[in-house]
């Protein structure tokens, strides 16, 4: 079988095609092509030596649902609510990114207020009809989206998490009155209470159905008219794969995949190289993603956002992503400080090496001047790039301004580079009660290997491993997944034993839910795994946790202790004579995929792998130190360098600092010791 799997990043699309018969691995890296995602993927698809018709299995992650987000490339969505809840959606929470900042605006909501439109009903808190919904104020309403031309329609009813009959008869109606309308009901994309949480995750969800609908569209037209006829399967942020069908409705699901994808290799590198403990530093182009494995588990979050204020309430990887990439760009702030990102040059114009107009200093630009990278070896030599634009806007930008020398301009562009992605490593990390010395740093993207021993030794983590193909380690976590769907709902009680029954009734319900999403995308019964989760807080507390449980529960007193123990991990207290309540309950259903099993590299050479060697600066010699270069190609299990090193591959660059150590261990990873 051979199976592609492939990461649509803001930069650079990334492909791996993996032949389990033979063993052998393509890999191949192209631009994106972000007005149209497809194209990037046949590009970098059509570049590879097996033919398009000869795979059976395709997996991709992608930021398109991120970027439209980010950019407001959506359509105009209108919203219904119920009567007195119009505003929910821009009131939000109330609170700002920035508490101090008194002068900060907040995000604009997504749908304007006058596309937000209220109908008289009320469902009170135990799901009993207090005012029986006015379907002819429904109908009007549906008439004026229609006049508008709005067909993405949002529904979001107060209280319809625990009785959704309201929300149910609104979308027949839409059905009746306005058939080509889209619409997306709260009481199934997220039957949680609190409803601006609720509100928030079904306008998002409604507003990029469109957006990924005609992207996956256009992709599956595009493999299937070159002879590809199997699944077209994509990522979500939960860690699993979904098919084109199941994403056309939970579209919100896949806009954090492509940083999931690569939280996943990243968990699976480390396991190959014996750490159940381990750091996923993913440095792309624009941006840097950063996520912690514990115990082999990868942490989750049930909430998070692209904009400040919209929760995704959805399952997604604690990932925290900063805006420091290769093509971010070094600027003088107001008071003179040196600054490194968040704005980024992206793909296109990108840094200015690389010949395409960029005309701003980047992190890429400061590693071409700091010899670290070689602009004739970008993309194997594929890629037209050279080192003098890069020192002519350091010099003009940067230098000049800061009384410097380029040299010095560019170490110090470096530094700030480094410093940002120690932040956010301490934000997976020690923020959530975790020591970094505990765990080793995985680090790809295309420049995660160039950065990653400086971002190690600043942490005090003692291991860094670079994957074989680190550029496209995003692209092989889509071939390490299963398809997966999960079902959550809110369930509040005291966390005693008598309600054990009402736990394993409600568990019983959503397995069959699971089981029946699973079945329609043609998985096996008896490749289903279920993971049961309780969410449970402190009684009178907001926050709550989640504790795994195994089927049957015969009794709350081990799951109460678990919860002790975990909000000890995370919040430093814990109190066992408090009483516990449960908030939800929560169900995960996987639809087990094979995966492939990588061979094993032959022993290699030192010598043999050499190629020349090069003028490097590394700050903790003050100075250009002469640099040994080697092919990692060359690279074979059992090879041990010493620092300062630099070793070049088609997709990334990894440097080795002085006094740090390099070993290639038997599957082709290398694992530094800092």
């Amino acid at each position: 079988m051979r199976r592609a799997g492939v990461d649509i990043g803001g930069t650079f699309t990334d492909v791996i095609v993996f032949d389990e018969e033979t063993g052998e691995i393509e890999i191949e890296k192209t631009p994106s092509t972000p007005a149209n995602p497809a194209e990037g993927v046949i590009n970098g698809l059509s570049k590879a030596d097996t033919s398009i018709d000869d795979l059976e299995f395709f997996s991709h992650g992608s930021t398109v649902g991120t970027n439209a987000l980010i950019e407001r490339e959506l359509p105009r969505i209108g919203l219904i609510t119920t009567e007195g809840f119009r505003d929910v959606h821009e009131i939000r929470d109330a609170t700002k990114e920035d508490l101090w900042d008194a002068y900060q605006d907040v995000a604009d909501p997504y749908v304007q207020r006058r596309d937000r439109l209220a109908v008289p009903e009320r469902v009170d808190y135990a799901g009993n009809v207090v005012e029986p919904l006015d379907e002819d104020a429904v109908r009007d309403v549906v008439r004026i989206f229609e006049k508008r031309g709005i067909d993405t329609i949002a529904i979001s009813l107060i209280n319809a998490y625990v009785n959704g009959e309201h929300e149910k008869r609104v979308e027949e109606i839409i059905a009746d009155e306005y058939p080509e309308a889209f619409v997306c009901s709260s009481h199934e994309i997220l039957p949680e209470m609190f409803e601006h949480e609720r509100t928030s995750t079904t306008v998002i969800n409604a507003a990029l159905v469109p957006v990924v609908r005609d992207y996956l569209t256009d992709l599956a037209d595009q493999l299937a008219d070159r002879g590809y006829d199997g699944d077209v399967l994509a990522m979500h942020s939960g860690g699993g794969v979904m098919t084109t069908e199941a994403i056309a409705y939970y579209a919100a699901r896949i806009a954090n995949s492509g940083p999931t994808a690569g939280a996943i290799a990243g968990r699976y590198i480390a396991q190959q190289c014996g750490f159940e403990n381990a750091i996923g530093f993913d440095m792309g182009g624009t941006s840097a993603d950063v996520s912690l494995t514990h115990e082999g588990e990868i942490e989750t979050t049930d909430e998070w956002a692209v904009e400040y204020g919209y929760p995704i309430m959805f399952p997604s990887t604690d990932i925290e992503t900063i805006g420091a990439g290769g093509g971010s760009i070094a600027w003088i702030d107001d008071g003179g400080s040196l600054r490194v990102g968040p704005k980024s040059q992206g793909a296109d114009p990108g840094p200015a090496c690389y010949l395409r107009g960029g005309d701003k200093p980047t992190t890429t630009d400061a590693n071409v001047v700091l010899g670290w990278v070689d602009p004739d070896q970008f993309l194997g030599g594929d890629m037209d790039a050279t080192a003098e634009p890069a020192r002519e806007v350091i010099q003009h930008d940067i230098a000049e301004p800061l009384d410097l020398e380029l040299t010095e301009a560019a170490s110090a562009i470096e530094q700030i580079a480094v410093a940002n992605m120690c932040n956010a490593v301490r934000l997976v990390s020690t923020s959530k009660g975790y020591d970094p010395r505990d765990f080793a740093l995985v680090a790809f993207g295309g420049a995660g290997p160039l950065h990653a021993a400086h971002v190690a030794r600043e942490m005090n983590i003692p291991n860094v491993i670079i994957p074989p193909y680190p550029g496209i380690n995003s692209a092989l976590g889509c071939l390490l997944v299963d398809v997966e769907h999960d079902l959550s709902q809110t369930f509040i009680a005291d966390a005693a034993d008598d309600v054990v029954d009402d736990i394993e009734s409600a568990f019983s319900e959503m397995e069959a839910e699971i089981h029946e999403r699973l079945d329609e995308e043609g998985v096996d019964e008896s490749e289903i795994q279920l993971d049961h989760e309780i969410k449970m807080r402190y009684t009178g507390q907001w926050r709550s946790l989640e504790v795994s449980c195994s089927r049957p529960i015969e009794n709350m007193a081990e799951i109460r202790s678990q919860f002790h123990r975990q909000h000890e991990q995370t919040y430093a207290y814990s109190d066992e004579d408090q009483p516990v309540e449960i908030y939800g309950l929560h169900v995960t259903g996987r639809g087990v995929v094979e995966k492939p099993a990588f061979p094993e590299i032959e022993d290699g050479r030192v010598d043999a792998a050499r190629r020349t060697t090069r003028e490097a600066y590394f700050d903790s010699e003050g100075e250009f130190v002469e640099t040994a270069v080697y092919d990692r190609a060359e690279l074979g299990a059992g090879v041990t360098l010493e620092g300062p090193a630099i070793i070049e591959q088609m997709d990334s660059t990894v440097v080795v600092p002085p006094n740090a150590t390099a070993e290639v261990e038997q599957t082709g990873n290398i694992i530094l010791t800092v």
